[in-house]
């Protein structure tokens, strides 16, 4: 399995942005970029996702507006900006990788099989 290491995370108040970073070292093999959630109690769900192949990204309906998916091919490396954080935001952040296999859609966390071990954010009203 490919080894994804996610950055950025910590606490700050609501309002605030915050920036995570994931280094995917195969980044030309995987058809699907993605940010995954999980807080304590809750499913794993996915926030945003991008398309290598068109550049189109996918957004779960509460980060819309505030939450942006990116990535640098040169440093093979996925960005996720997060603007307006609250406090529903809080959540173990993970991104992941699907090169292959079963497809569950973009932010459906089934499908994807490269995962990084996740960085913590906080927001605090």
């Amino acid at each position: 399995q490919v080894k994804l290491a996610e950055t950025g995370g910590g606490s700050v108040q609501a309002g605030r942005s915050l920036s995570l970073s994931c280094v995917m070292p195969e980044y030309e093999h995987s058809t699907y970029m993605a940010w995954f959630r999980q807080s304590a109690g809750k499913e794993r769900e996915g926030v945003a996702a991008l398309n290598t192949a068109d550049l189109r990204t996918y957004y779960a309906d509460s980060v819309k507006g505030r939450f942006t998916i990116s990535h640098d091919i040169a440093r093979n490396t996925l960005y996720l900006q997060m603007n307006s954080l609250n406090p529903e935001d809080t959540a173990l952040y993970y991104c992941a990788s699907y090169a292959g296999g079963n497809w569950y859609g973009t932010l459906d966390p089934r499908g994807y099989s490269n995962w990084g071990q996740g960085t913590q954010v906080t927001v605090s009203s």
